[in-house]
């Protein structure tokens, strides 16, 4: 055996090397290097106590199961019967341990302590329930283990709503393992903790927890967790996006996506489990309580649907008849609106026994779906039940495709099949101020159908814009969310409508983050694509349900103002004929003696004497203090140059207003100092990044040249960025700054019509030679 100091002892092992860092590592992932790990840590401890009477030193956890990670903790017990000298015995044996470089959590209790503890605390009685003898005394041993398993046996129903609460808390804090693109393999909903829960209650004979399929999703996850151990070379039990391709590789996986997708579904399996056991423990101790009292009662809540002891079975009558195919989705519906779970045996039989939709689907079927697409919090928990036992494989063929698909893209925090699911219950929140609910929940469903498929991109930044002529998920979806639509039994103007959401549901908030929202060709470009007031509305209402559902990054107070300030223009101009007027400059900055300065939370405008450079000097003095400018109109009136920009905070604190002004009227009358600050921040905030790329749009200003910059963010872009084109004799308009993860499109409106190519191109060379 190799112990990990790194001295030889007989009898080692096949594949155990020598320690690396004082940690031993077994080559290879599986069930039998983690055997081989648990074998070279019990040859390192059990000499460490000699034995002797009245104590013994159990592992739990890892060790405890035999399920050593590669870089895992040890978790150990010291139990004694009360004999002397027990501080220094344990000294004698955790030193050791720690100077071998292992992460240790430990204890030292008599058995009455250990069963006291346990009693408080279920999360030590859990762990008593792997413990495992590794020296010392057998008997003493064997007496705590058959005390604490029968103890849990006795009280295990009364203490699994206590489990079930910091079970949930802990839910709450890492989120569904089976939905994210960087889960927690050990903590998240679904992940390994979560088969310990299911494995304490199996043993309590509550229900048949650990059936096979939980099984094999365990020792998947753990191969998973092995191989992420081994690729970073420590313990981590988080699923980064830059270690899934060595987990991959070493999993024998084809790319990182396979992995997310085999995460995905054990991790399904697990959390339905644990749901199930839940609940029939839940059921138990209803049943206990209610011991004389009779049978529970059988409550009736939609046709063909009763509750039954706290979830959903179906009505004899409808066991009994030959199923009408609507029946899954009114079950479906049933569960979505009372909140109550499908029971088990029924989800199997509707697996079984229900028949196919035909298409177009009957009426019911349909009302159905948009019961349960409409239902609010209930949607996502009835869905992932039904999507468990293939029921909505049945419903949406597509389904099978999008299912735990990754979206490689910083803003998502869920796999594409949750997001939609997601999208649907968002948009549950907005059905009042739509004329057409149904197709706005159907519309949240189907909006990012398209992903997955080729051509079907999430790019961040640089989707479709009216007079842009690009393509990405949202066209290639629309086809698609017309053939669900017709499938279901729309008339062909709803099919039409469906089609045009999907298609559309990108168009609001891109023009808001990346147009003049003053310039007629924006308004009219979007009331034209839009065509009705209705359609509009539904477009609003989608943006802000998939904005919710995609994670905080996609949203933000001010792009909620720029879409809703969109929408208010569109309107008007689809209400009226009439394109909205621009708004006015703010009087005092055209009264009130130059420089003028004006500072609010999310807005700065300046006021000084008619000159070129002005934006880039103020972008310049923005940068030096910390804000991000979001977008920026540049005018001249009346002699004056005017810059008035919207800005936040680029890490979160607001800056020093009185350092901010002062720098800005110092920049406004020429300080030396002040532009030298500016140039030196500006070149130490260069770094590498992705090629950036200049695109021209025509047509898409009135009285401008539209070029968008497509690049890495980083500090001081805008004002290195705007001394280019000043320098290059290229009057700015107005900008709009869309920010995206760590990407950019920068929209700078030039005024004049830019039409010689050769005039083009050596401004674009200016430009991307300062990105």
């Amino acid at each position: 055996m190799t112990s990990l100091t790194g001295r030889a002892t007989p009898g080692t092992p096949a594949g155990v090397r020598p320690p690396v860092d004082g940690v031993v590592a077994v080559p290879g992932v599986g069930g039998p290097a983690r055997q081989a790990r648990a074998a070279a840590y019990e040859a390192f401890l059990e000499p460490l106590l000699p034995h002797r009477d009245g104590v013994a030193l159990l592992a739990v956890g890892g060790l405890g199961r035999r399920q050593c990670a590669p870089y895992g903790d040890l978790d150990l017990v010291l139990l004694h019967a009360g004999v002397p000298g027990i501080d220094e015995l344990a000294a004698a044996i955790w030193y050791p341990v720690w100077d071998a470089g292992l992460r240790l959590d430990h204890s030292v209790r008599t058995g009455a302590e250990a069963l006291s503890v346990a009693q408080d605390d279920v999360k030590v009685a859990l762990g008593l329930l792997d413990a495992r003898l590794v020296a010392g005394d057998p008997a003493l041993a064997d007496a705590l283990i058959r005390t604490a398993a029968d103890h849990w046996r006795r009280t295990a129903v009364r203490q699994v709503p206590h489990l079930r609460e910091i079970t949930a808390a802990r839910w709450a804090a890492h989120g569904e393992l089976a939905f994210l693109l960087e889960g927690d393999l050990k903590e998240a909903a679904g992940g390994l903790r979560d088969v310990g829960i299911l494995r304490a209650i199996a043993s309590a004979g509550v229900t048949d927890a650990l059936r096979p399929a939980v099984r094999a999703a365990h020792l998947r996850l753990l191969d998973v967790r092995d191989a992420l151990h081994q690729q970073v070379g420590r313990r981590v039990d988080r699923l980064l996006a830059q270690e899934r391709d060595g987990v991959a590789e070493l999993l024998g996986l084809e790319d990182s996506d396979a992995v997310l997708r085999r995460v995905a579904g054990d991790a399904r399996t697990v959390s339905h489990a644990l749901d199930d056991a839940f609940r029939a423990a839940e059921r138990l101790r209803g049943g206990r309580s209610r011991l004389g009292a009779g049978p529970p009662v059988r409550r009736p809540v939609a046709r063909d649907v009763v509750e039954h002891d706290g979830e959903l079975v179906l009505a004899r009558t409808a066991i009994g008849a030959r199923p009408d195919p609507s029946l899954s989705l009114r079950v479906a519906a049933a569960a979505a609106t009372t909140g109550l779970p499908i029971a088990r045996a029924t989800c199997e039989w509707l697996a079984a026994y229900c028949p196919p939709l035909p298409a177009p689907w009957p009426a019911e079927a349909r009302a159905a779906l948009i019961t349960l697409l409409g239902a609010g919090p209930g949607l996502v928990p009835a869905w992932e039940t039904c999507d468990r036992y293939g029921l909505v494989d049945g419903w949406l063929p597509e389904w099978t495709r999008m299912r735990s698909l990754p979206q490689h893209n910083p803003v998502h925090r869920f796999t594409l099949d949750r997001h939609l699911v997601q999208t649907a219950f968002e948009a549950s929140r907005h059905t009042r101020d739509v004329e057409r609910p149904d197709l706005l929940l159907l519309g949240a469903l189907l909006h990012d159908v398209g992903k997955g498929l080729p051509g079907g991109v999430d790019v961040p930044a640089g989707r479709h814009v009216p007079g842009a002529g690009s393509a990405d998920h949202s066209t290639v979806g629309a086809p698609i969310a017309e053939a669900v639509a017709s499938r279901i039994g729309l008339p062909a103007a709803e099919v039409a409508l469906i089609g045009r959401l999907v298609r559309l549901h990108l168009l609001l908030p891109d023009v808001a983050t990346r147009r003049d929202l003053t310039d007629p060709v924006t308004i009219s470009g979007v009331a034209d694509a839009v065509g009705d007031p209705a359609t509009l509305d539904l477009l609003h209402a989608l943006v802000r349900a998939d904005a919710a559902a995609t994670g905080p990054a996609a949203w933000s107070d001010w792009k909620g103002r720029l879409v809703a300030e969109l929408v208010a223009r569109v309107r008007t101009a689809l209400d009226t004929g009439a394109l909205p007027a621009p708004p006015a400059p703010d009087p005092a900055l055209l009264a009130e003696p130059l420089p003028v300065v004006q500072l609010s939370s999310d807005r700065v405008a300046v006021a000084a004497a008619d000159r070129r450079g002005l934006l880039a000097t103020v972008a310049g003095c923005l940068a030096l203090h910390r804000l991000e400018v979001i977008s920026a109109d540049a005018s001249a009136v009346d002699g004056r140059a005017l810059v008035e920009c919207r800005v936040q905070p680029r890490y979160g604190l607001a800056p020093d207003p009185i350092a901010l002004s002062a720098d800005l009227r110092r920049a406004l009358a020429g300080d030396v100092s002040v532009n030298q600050r500016l140039r030196g921040r500006a070149l130490a905030a260069r770094g590498a990044g992705a090629a950036p790329r200049v695109v021209w749009h025509r047509e898409a200003a009135t009285d401008a040249a539209l070029l968008e910059l497509r690049a890495a963010d980083a500090a001081g872009l805008l004002y290195r960025v705007a001394c280019a084109l000043d320098e290059a004799d290229a009057e700015v308009r107005a900008a709009r700054i869309s920010t995206l993860g760590g990407d950019v499109v920068d929209a700078f409106y030039l005024v004049g019509g830019w039409p010689d190519d050769a005039t083009r191109a050596r401004l674009e060379a200016a430009v991307l030679a300062v990105v």
